[in-house]
């Protein structure tokens, strides 16, 4: 039997004959390329829009979220290591449901929206596009949380039928992704701009790890080439870190350093930057890039004003970046 190459991400693995990829979840299985956990979920739950988070992606709407095993990256930070770094096999609840089955219990549970999230739901593509394909037909939109290490071939794929993302870029530095993650950063810059070409709508996540990766100068240089590639309006999350899985040497990140950080991106030319993770009443808000009123007020993941009106600021009209209705 043949080795089989996986072609899904950057690390190409060359999988022998009942060998796994780097994911874990990926097997050659007599010569032919699997995903364990097709149809596997491992986690089901029904979260706010805000927790992906996405604020500016039907705020204040429930978002039906499924998740399974493995991932493609291995930081040492992670947050959901219970999840993203097993194998189908090594979980102890498993749920069985169909693409269709997803689908029907979005909509059954009042849900406008379907998201991958909690581990990496690029490792599980097929089963990620076969649902949201299948949601797209029922009217349903879909959301990709992911770290963004993939080809442009399968995300220009996924992309046809994805309406928004939250992507992680861990750190503006080669070296971090290297050093705590096995990964590294271009092919997540490359994927932004894939899934900004295709129409999805893109917000960024980055988590502030303190001594590893918040310097302000590479946070300054983050910023900059967001306002090049992706545009000035596109929102930006910095999340305060807190010791977890094998990175437990490190203090949770002070709020003055996620402070810093939102000034310098803001400085850069971004105008919608959040901090999340912690209560930061004044970023975790939206206002208007033109005359500064106060949009959406948020207070963790619940939104407890929404002042748009179809999508622009009620006292000067201007437009607002974002999927509003």
């Amino acid at each position: 039997m043949a080795t089989v190459v996986c072609e899904l991400c950057p690390h190409g693995c060359a999988i022998p004959p009942g060998g796994a990829g780097d994911c874990r979840i990926r097997i050659n299985l007599d010569g032919r390329l699997l995903a364990t956990t097709f149809g596997r979920p491992s986690a089901i739950h029904i979260d706010p829009m805000e927790k992906k988070p996405l604020y500016h992606f039907l705020p204040g709407t429930p978002i039906f979220s499924i998740a399974t095993a493995g991932c493609n990256l291995h930081c040492t930070f992670c947050q959901n290591w219970q999840l993203s770094q097993r194998s189908g096999q090594e979980m102890e609840e498993v749920y069985r449901a169909s693409p269709a089955e997803v689908v029907g219990a979005a909509r059954g549970q009042g849900c406008s929206s379907i998201a991958y999230t909690y581990s990496e739901p690029l490792v599980y593509f097929e089963y990620v596009l076969e649902t949201a394909t299948l949601a797209r037909g029922r009217g349903l939109r879909n959301v990709l949380v992911s770290a963004g290490y993939a080809n442009r071939a399968p995300l220009q794929e996924l992309g046809r039928v994805l309406d928004a993302a939250n992507i992680d870029i861990k750190a503006f530095d080669d070296r971090f992704y290297r050093d705590f993650c096995g990964a590294t950063l271009q092919p997540v810059l490359d994927a932004l701009v894939t899934l900004r070409e295709a129409g999805v709508w893109i917000e960024v996540t980055n988590l502030v790890i303190p001594t590893a990766n918040d310097d302000p100068g590479r946070i300054r240089e983050m910023s900059r080439w967001l306002v090049r590639e992706l545009g000035a309006d596109t929102p930006l999350h910095f999340s305060r870190f807190y010791p977890q899985y094998q990175l437990r040497n490190l203090p949770p990140t002070p709020a003055a350093t996620l402070d810093r950080c939102r000034e310098e991106a803001r400085m850069a030319g971004l105008n919608h930057v959040y901090i999340g993770n912690i209560a930061r009443p004044e970023a975790e808000s939206t206002f208007c890039p033109r005359d500064g009123t106060r949009l959406l007020h948020r207070a963790g993941f619940r939104v407890l004003e929404n002042h748009l009106v179809e999508g622009r600021c009620p006292r000067c009209h201007e437009p607002v970046a974002g999927v509003w209705a």
